[in-house]
């Protein structure tokens, strides 16, 4: 199986978690083990733990990391469920989070997973293989009101409707069942003269199908106060992400929990009780570099922002 991955923003995520010798750290999206293999190789004393709710990933990155075996904890799950993972493990607090966000590149490789439009492969996306919600559900199954929905939403392509429309006017006739049936669709859909702008044709809506697939913004949502609140003071939370919207939750987030008493200005004493749980270290994302760009194309639309637990 190919496995290849080139860990994105690398020397500034070791650089944003901070890393102490003795921490205990969390790889939210472990992947090819790539930024846990840096992490790792720091500690002395400290504790990695390793989330991956694919389990192809989980077993490579036992391979990448068996150097440094008696150090790192391997965890088959989604990151949404961290307070679980750690009170599993008897550990209240830890002293860095990271999570790399969307498809990772072995995904992008494995032709089988059908998260590539530029592979012929059964209409799959599903990171974790245990569920039985796929990529053919959200194309066979969804109306073309959720269709038009979820491409706008997530993919952010303005030929949602049309190619909605073009699904569902194909699907009658019979199921699309493989990546390349679909790419096809979308190609008929969208005229010949913006087809030739810009990104592959496919890409925005493959972007948006994986995303609900995997329902992939809620969780980041979801998750992200849970993290900091997991965090030992003085604690780092980086996050890469690849597309705006996820860059967006992320922004968001940060903000809110940067935010201090949210009662109006007419109350003369506050009633809300909140207090600034963050300092934020990025006020702007942090992009890679051209050189890096250069070496590992996919790195092109990555954004790192990191906070500290107050």
């Amino acid at each position: 199986m190919k496995f290849e991955h080139i860990p994105v923003l690398l020397n500034e995520v070791i650089e944003g978690l901070d890393l102490k010798e003795d921490g205990i750290y969390v790889d939210g999206t472990l992947g090819g083990a790539g930024h846990s293999y840096e992490i790792v190789k720091r500690l002395k004393n400290g504790m990695l733990i390793g989330i991956d709710q694919d389990i192809n990933a989980i077993n490579k990155a036992k391979e990448v990391l068996k150097d440094y075996s008696h150090k790192v904890v391997f965890v088959h799950d989604n990151y949404a469920n961290i307070k679980a993972i750690l009170s599993n493990l008897n550990i209240d607090k830890v002293d860095g989070i990271l999570l790399d966000i969307g498809v990772s590149s072995h995904q992008l490789d494995e032709e089988e997973r059908g998260f590539s439009y530029n592979k012929d492969a059964p209409l799959d996306m599903r990171m974790n293989r245990d569920n039985s919600f796929s990529a053919w559900d959200v194309v066979n199954r969804y109306s073309e009101k959720d269709l038009e929905r979820i491409i706008w939403e997530y993919g952010e392509e303005r030929w949602a409707k049309r190619i909605a429309e073009f699904i569902v006017r194909e699907r009658a006739i019979e199921s699309i069942d493989t990546t390349l049936q679909l790419v096809e669709v979308i190609k008929k859909a969208i005229p010949k003269k913006a087809r030739m702008e810009g990104h592959h044709p496919a890409k925005k809506t493959f972007q948006a199908i994986r995303i609900e697939v995997n329902n992939e913004l809620h969780v980041l949502e979801e998750s992200i106060p849970k993290m900091v609140r997991l965090l030992k003071k003085n604690g780092r939370l980086c996050i890469i992400t690849f597309h705006s919207l996820e860059d967006r939750i992320v922004k968001k987030a940060f903000q809110e929990l940067y935010k201090d008493c949210v009662c109006s200005p007419e109350f003369p004493v506050c009633r809300c009780n909140k207090k600034r749980e963050i300092e934020i270290i990025t006020r702007k994302p942090i992009t890679p570099s051209l050189d890096e760009i250069d070496k590992n194309p996919r790195s092109r639309s990555s954004k790192l922002r990191i906070a500290k637990r107050l």
